[in-house]
């Protein structure tokens, strides 16, 4: 029942807001500006009123609108950096809106000049603290490792994040490991993004339109994660004709369909389209022909990963989506029996434009589920699943002198079915459903060289009885053109908690649980009255362009994790009345915990014609306290270096080289200090320990006391392109994965002491073929 009061304060409060602004007494100008050329959406253009103040910017849709505008005739120019200008005369009326389709054509400059001005006009825009928007033409300037580009091996690049590897596959952010990173696939979200193998991710580069990634600090739109947001959008189908891309590597295969299911007459007209990716690894089957060196049964990666789209637009600009997922992982490894992770999905979004309203709503509905196992030698097996779905509905006003406010409700559901041993052998099993119910608010004020974004957040976890209030703020101020200061924080929280083990020396295992019951009562001497994780942000930093094609990026940031839930290390008992004698720390299948992270993330990048350089250095600290013992995390790597060179050769610019290299200082790990002979008491009192079958056990130093080596890999590809005809493209890339061949660990047992090493020199090749 307190979910629809609550349901009902949300829907209430948009009410509001709506009706406050409808009450308007002048004209208002609306609309979408677009390519001419593709009819894609022009991102960040300027939108005003000749010899007036009233002006706009576009968002990532191309929308903009202009309000209160007092009736006469105008003017209305349109003008984006690398297009030319448009004037548009225009006649507003009282209480009427005009509605336009602006196209705006390409100036004959060159196309970098124009991708870096534009970049530098989003800076001074937008307050992008702790943010990373990447394009496709981005991810496709670093190495293409096995002869495919994706966003896995481009993020492993960006300051702050930290990967476990080329093999493992998992995403740590500033001090937030990957259950507290929130990942959306079109509104959608992905349990697991990355594949075993760290390589690839589960998105394809050629059907990705912006991939936003938040380090920290983000608005009240995004919640439910504690310490980073990953939203990434497709774009539509071809509008116009039938288009396909496949290729080939030595790692795997991949095939693109896209094409009109009603085709765009003119620019701006109305349409539907459809677009189908396909790609897999068949490295396991492909490495006993071409890298039979590193092992003769081959490596066991296998993934394949199916997404598909169909997009509707309205001559007025209105979208909506149906789309699907079903992305699938499984690797064998010789001291891991069965490793395998399997997740699907469906859902829609749409943006809808009134008639009668200066609104912009939009909204989504979709449905994943990811289930995850582990079977290891000799060892009990660890199964996770989590079912859920997320809808929103969310309104955005575009207010005088490029101000904005957006606000919305959002609902999500899950439910998560875990089983587990720990160390002790102890199982931990739990069945928990969940419901969430939020709304927020923002707003983007602008003023000269100042940007103000507050927002708040309102989160009730109806499963438990709680409500989270969230405020948040980010601002900028431009100093001058070249140089500004940025600020962002929160507050935020999230119920669902990792399900794996910290005394792994490498973790595979990422099941989920959300809401546990079984919490100590009391931590540090103080009663625990709630059940959420919770963080506070606080990050500050300033950006430049002290040359033309320079920018450079400075940040420091601090998390503090006030309150987190983790698996029981130490459960040996059942918590049960016959064992309520037992401290809670013995008995629990739980604990609370808390800590911090901190750090400095420094990238200068220069791009320009044919020359991009990308330098980043990431220095980071973790530190979590159980309430008896303070320790650093598995995934605490204190240094982090990358650095990405690539160049363009040949008078039309087909060659392409490119070389990554990355250096890390080791991550922390449990050591070994002995062995035991280990009897389980499975029948209690009667159980024969003269006669029964010991276990072998091991005795754990301090947690993540040790540290792995420190790991280096370079990296190095060449791409040509050949066009064969206006419409038929031939893309041909080769590189090298490990080029000194360096060893670093990847996985020890502890019983064996089998060692499992990242990936060794591997040449690899690969052709595409776009017709």
């Amino acid at each position: 029942m307190k979910s629809y009061k609550f349901l009902f304060i949300c829907i209430l409060a948009t009410s509001i807001g709506k009706l406050a602004y409808t009450q308007q007494h002048f004209g208002i100008i609306r609309g979408f500006v677009y390519e001419k050329e593709t009819s894609d959406p022009v991102m960040f253009s300027n939108v005003y009123l000749l010899n007036t103040t009233h002006g706009s910017v576009t968002d990532e849709n191309g929308y903009f609108s202009i309000l209160q505008i007092p009736v006469g005739d105008y003017t209305l120019i349109v003008s984006g950096i690398g297009y030319d200008s448009v004037h548009i005369p225009v006649k507003v009326e009282k209480n009427k809106i005009i509605n336009q389709k602006i196209f705006l054509t390409k100036a004959t400059i060159l196309l970098e000049d124009v991708e870096i001005s534009a970049e530098k006009q989003e800076r001074q825009v937008q307050t992008l603290t702790s943010i990373t928007k990447i394009s496709p033409k981005q991810i496709n300037a670093i190495p293409a490792i096995g002869g495919q580009a994706d966003i896995a091996q481009y993020l492993q690049v960006l300051p702050g994040i930290i990967f476990t590897g080329d093999q493992g596959g998992q995403l740590y952010i500033r001090g937030g490991s990957p259950i507290q990173n929130k990942v959306l696939l079109d509104g959608m979200i992905v349990y697991n993004p990355f594949h075993s193998i760290g390589l690839f991710s589960v998105f394809d580069t050629d059907i990705l339109r912006s991939a936003d990634i938040y380090t920290g600090g983000f608005g009240a739109e995004y919640g439910g994660r504690i310490s980073s947001v990953m939203d990434i959008t497709t774009r539509e189908g071809n509008k116009k004709r039938l288009s396909s891309k496949v290729g080939a590597s030595t790692f795997g295969a991949r095939c693109l369909i896209e094409g009109p299911l009603q085709k765009q007459k003119n620019p701006g007209d109305g349409f539907s389209s459809f677009i189908l990716s396909f790609k897999n690894s068949y490295l396991k089957e492909s490495s006993k022909i071409f890298y039979n060196y590193v092992d003769t049964s081959g490596l066991p990666f296998n993934y394949n990963d199916i997404y598909g789209k169909l997009s509707f637009q309205g001559n007025n600009g209105s979208k909506f989506n149906l789309f699907g997922f079903h992305f699938g992982d499984v690797v064998n490894y010789k001291v891991i029996s069965d490793f395998k992770w399997n997740s699907q999905g469906g859902g829609m979004n749409f943006i809808a434009v009134p008639g009668v309203s200066p609104v912009l709503i939009d909204g989504n509905f979709a449905c994943s589920s990811y289930k995850i196992s582990l079977t290891e030698k000799d060892r009990s097996p660890r199964n996770s699943e989590i079912n859920g779905f997320n809808t929103s509905l969310n309104f955005t006003y575009f207010l005088p002198k490029k101000r904005e406010i957006r606000y919305g409700i959002e609902m999500l559901g899950h439910k998560t079915i875990f089983d587990f041993y720990n160390s002790a052998n102890r199982r931990i099993d739990a069945t928990e459903n969940t419901t969430e119910v939020a709304t927020f608010v923002k707003y983007k004020y602008t003023a000269s060289r100042l940007l103000v974004e507050p927002s708040f957040r309102l989160h009730y976890y109806a499963s438990l009885s709680e409500i989270s209030p969230e405020p948040r703020l980010a601002v900028k101020y431009n100093i001058s053109r070249k140089f500004r200061i940025k600020a962002a924080g929160g507050f935020y929280s999230q119920n669902l908690i990792a399900a794996n083990s910290d005394r792994d020396v490498v973790n595979l295992f990422y099941g989920f649980i959300s809401g546990p019951d079984n919490l100590p009562e009391y931590f540090e001497g103080k009663k625990v009255n709630s059940k959420l994780q919770k963080a506070k942000h606080l990050i500050i930093g300033i950006e430049s362009e002290p040359l033309r094609n320079l920018t450079v990026n400075l940040e420091a940031y601090y998390k503090w994790f006030t309150q987190l839930s983790n698996l029981n290390r130490n459960k040996i008992y059942d918590d049960t009345p016959e064992y309520s004698d037992k401290p809670e720390f013995l008995r629990k299948d739980f604990i609370i915990e808390r800590g911090d992270a901190e750090g400095i993330d420094f990238s200068a990048k220069y791009d320009f014609k044919r020359l991009y350089l990308w330098a980043v250095y990431s220095l980071g600290f973790i530190n979590r306290f159980d309430g008896t013992y303070w320790y650093v995390p598995h995934y605490d790597r204190r240094h982090n270096i990358n650095i990405v060179a690539a160049y363009k050769l040949g008078s039309e610019l087909n060659w392409e080289i490119n070389a990554r290299w990355n250096i890390g200082s080791g991550f922390p790990f449990t050591l070994s200090q002995g062995y035991y002979g280990l009897i389980d008491f499975a029948d209690g009192i009667n159980t024969d320990y003269t006669t029964v079958n010991e276990e072998l056990g091991i005795l754990y130093d301090k947690i993540n006391s040790g540290r792995l080596p420190w790991y280096h890999r370079l990296d190095i590809s060449a791409r040509y392109t050949a066009k064969i005809s206006k419409l038929i493209q031939l893309e041909a890339t080769a590189g090298i994965t490990n080029l000194y061949d360096r060893e670093n660990v990847f996985y020890v047992d502890r019983i064996t002491f089998a060692r499992i090493n990242q990936l060794p020199f591997m040449p690899n090749a690969g052709i595409t073929l776009l017709f």
